[in-house]
């Protein structure tokens, strides 16, 4: 099963037609730790892939003012085997969609990041690690049967919508809307801030508000969200609070994140973090994650890892 999947992949990215194809780019990143990890029952050692992956996107032009798109993107385990060493799920599914884009925006079907998911942009300083969002709020999404729209830029602001098609007589259709300002990467503003809204997405309703803002060697951030299950079983509101401070090729981060529950299960999170960067593509890192869970056992963590992109 490993090999069929493998050639799968292989078989999509170098049957490509290159020359047929006005941009192609090829892309991935490998993120992988060590660390050790307590979930409760006692400390154990593993290595870990964070998030790591395989794409290739691009566009071919139809005419002056309209283009198709695409992207199909995989992650891949590149460290979890079983007693045998063998590894059958190591290829898994992540953005991956067709479209079209032209002064109207960007509208692509197929497996998309909510809008929700994106307008986050890049304030959570411990993506894909332990101490990741995901873990403590509802709305990280990626799902399949998805139109996603795109705006383009109009004096700095943008607006994102996500449609998901329940494909089940019984379930309803989720809707997913946020309307961004700024640029995620800070350096085309000073400010990103955002402001979203999921409806009957994977069982939730969400409302969430974020902001970052670069101050000189320091960046800040902050998030709020209220959450509650559609059937009414859980209901949730909380925030995030993070700061990274750059000295040369070095960056210290500190993340704290809270969600107080109606029935009292509480949960928490504070995550502390250096990075290092080797080259524009390369960094080591460090981290420590530790979660503080009412109703739940305490889990600690904490990693050394290397991530390459190319």
């Amino acid at each position: 099963m490993k090999f069929v999947k493998s050639s799968l992949c292989l078989a999509l990215l170098s049957g490509l037609s290159f020359n047929a194809l006005a941009d192609v780019d090829i892309y991935g990143k490998a993120n992988v730790t060590v660390q050790s990890s307590d979930d409760g029952e006692g400390s154990f050692t593993e290595i870990k892939s964070n998030a790591s992956r395989l794409g290739v996107k691009g566009f071919e032009k139809i005419n002056d003012s309209l283009e198709a798109v695409y992207k199909f993107e995989f992650q891949v385990d590149v460290s979890d085997a079983d007693s045998k060493g063998d590894n059958d799920d190591n290829i898994s599914a992540r953005n991956q969609y067709v479209g079209l884009k032209g002064a109207f925006g960007q509208v692509v079907i197929g497996r998309n990041d909510t809008a929700l998911k994106q307008s986050q942009g890049k304030l959570d300083l411990f993506n894909d690690l332990e101490g990741d969002i995901k873990n403590v709020f509802k709305g990280e999404n990626r799902l399949g049967n998805t139109v996603s729209y795109s705006s383009n830029s109009y004096e700095g602001f943008k607006v994102l919508a996500t449609f998901v098609a329940e494909d089940d007589v019984d379930a309803d259709n989720g809707y997913s809307m946020a309307v961004t300002y700024g640029d995620v990467a800070l350096k085309k503003s000073a400010v990103y801030a955002s402001i979203a809204a999921d409806s009957e997405v994977n069982g939730y309703d969400v409302v969430r508000a974020s902001i970052q803002g670069k101050i000189e060697n320091f960046k800040l951030g902050a998030m709020y969200q209220t959450q509650e299950a559609v059937d009414g079983s859980a209901e949730a509101d909380g925030y995030l609070l993070n700061a990274a401070y750059s000295m040369g090729n070095n960056t210290f981060k500190v993340q704290y994140q809270d969600m107080d529950f109606d029935d009292s299960d509480d949960k928490s999170a504070i995550s502390v973090g250096l990075d290092h960067k080797l080259n524009k593509n390369i960094k080591v890192f460090g981290f420590y994650s530790s979660f503080d869970m009412d109703n739940n056992v305490d889990q600690d963590y904490v990693g050394l890892g290397m991530e390459y992109k190319f």
